[in-house]
C-alpha cells in the first residue's frame, strides 16, 4: 500500500526541514505502507525550493512541483493531488499545525474502510477572537444556504482513498474551494479532532483580507442564496416604495400639496442607492466567477519538477 503525502508551500524556509524530520519519524515507525512526499512549491520567494531539492537529494521518497508562479494554495492541492498515485492520499500543511503523530490513527480509520478521514480543530487557542467569531460565523452560513455539510473547524488535513482523489480532481473548475468540494463529492468520511497547535516557524500567509475573499469564494462556488438575497431585499423595498407612492398620491388628493422633506427624501434616495450598489455588487461577483471560468486558464503551470512525465493542467484547459 503506498501513501501520498502532499504539503503545498509557499515561502516555508524556516519550517520545511523541520516539517520533513517530524513526519519522516512517524512513518517510518509504519509498517506495511510505503510513503511518498509530495512537495508543492507554490512560487515562493525564499529558499523553499532549494530545501525541497536538497531533501529530494537525500531521500528517494521526496518528490516535488514547483510552479512558474504563485497560483495559491487551492492550485498547489489540486497539483498534488492530480499528480498523486497512491492507494491513500494525505494533504498536510508544512507548519506542523497538522499533527504528524495522527498519520498513523487516520490509516487506521482508512482500514475500516472509510473514504476519507478528515480532521478538524477542536480549539482555536491560537487564533484572536475576531478571527474565531467570523470563523464560526462562516460555517454555520454555509451550512445553512448551501448543500454542503462542512463542520465547524474542518480543514484541507485529511486523508483520502485514490477513488475519491479522483473524483476531487474530476471537478476542474479554476476558482476551487476544497473544503466544499471534499464535502460535494461525498464517500464515506470518519471525522477526528486534534487540539489547535502554534506555528512551528515562520509566519502564517492567511491575513483578514485574504481570509475574507476566501469566504466569499467560498459562499459564491456553493450557493445561490446571494442572489435570492439580493431579489428578495428588492422585491421588499419596491414593496413598500410602491405603497409609500400610493400613500403620497391619497395624501395629496385628500388634503392637497404637502411641502416635501429634504432630510427624509436624501435618506430614502441614499438607502435605495446602496441597496441597488449592494445588488449589482452581489450580480457582478458571481459574472467575475463565470469570466475566469470560461476563459479555462490552467489551474497551475509547472516550472520545475522530479516527477517524471508529471500531469500539468493543460489538457483540460484547452
Amino acid at each position: 500500500m503506498k501513501v501520498n503525502i502532499i504539503v503545498p508551500c509557499y515561502n516555508e524556509e524556516a519550517v520545511l526541514t523541520m516539517f520533513y524530520e517530524e513526519t519522516a519519524k512517524v512513518i517510518n515507525s509504519v509498517q506495511g505502507y510505503d510513503f511518498e512526499f509530495m512537495f508543492v512549491n507554490d512560487g515562493s520567494k525564499d529558499r523553499t525550493l532549494d530545501i525541497m531539492k536538497e531533501l529530494a537529494e537525500k531521500d528517494e521518497r521526496v518528490k516535488y512541483i514547483s510552479f512558474s508562479r504563485n497560483f495559491g494554495k487551492e492550485s498547489a492541492m489540486y497539483a498534488g493531488l492530480k499528480n498523486s498515485k497512491g492507494d491513500y492520499v494525505l494533504i498536510m500543511d508544512a507548519d506542523l499545525q497538522h499533527p504528524p503523530a495522527l498519520i498513523p490513527q487516520m490509516i487506521s480509520v482508512m482500514e475500516e474502510g472509510y473514504d476519507c478521514c478528515a480532521t478538524n480543530r477542536a480549539t482555536r487557542d491560537n487564533d484572536s477572537k475576531l478571527r474565531q467569531f467570523f470563523t464560526n460565523k462562516f460555517y454555520g452560513f454555509v451550512n445553512k444556504i448551501s448543500d454542503v455539510d462542512m463542520p465547524n473547524g474542518a480543514g484541507d488535513f485529511r486523508m483520502m482513498s485514490q477513488k475519491m482523489v479522483r473524483a476531487v480532481v474530476a471537478l476542474s473548475e479554476v476558482q476551487r474551494f476544497s473544503k466544499g468540494i471534499f464535502s460535494w463529492v461525498g464517500f464515506d468520511t470518519k471525522w477526528i479532532s486534534f487540539e489547535d497547535v502554534e506555528r512551528a516557524a515562520g509566519e502564517t500567509k492567511w491575513s483578514f483580507w485574504s481570509l475574507f475573499k476566501y469566504a466569499v469564494q467560498g459562499i459564491t462556488a456553493f450557493s445561490t442564496a446571494p442572489l435570492k438575497i439580493a431579489t428578495f431585499i428588492g422585491s421588499l423595498i419596491s414593496g413598500v416604495s410602491f405603497m409609500y407612492l400610493l400613500g403620497i398620491i391619497i395624501h395629496t388628493l385628500a388634503f392637497g400639496k404637502d411641502a416635501p422633506g429634504y432630510a427624509s427624501l436624501m435618506a430614502v434616495m441614499l438607502f435605495m442607492g446602496g441597496m441597488i450598489l449592494l445588488s449589482i455588487g452581489i450580480v457582478g461577483e458571481y459574472i467575475a466567477k463565470m469570466y475566469i471560468e470560461v476563459k479555462r486558464r490552467p489551474i497551475y503551470i509547472i516550472g520545475k519538477t522530479n516527477i517524471e512525465d508529471p500531469e500539468d493542467d493543460y489538457g483540460d484547459n484547452k
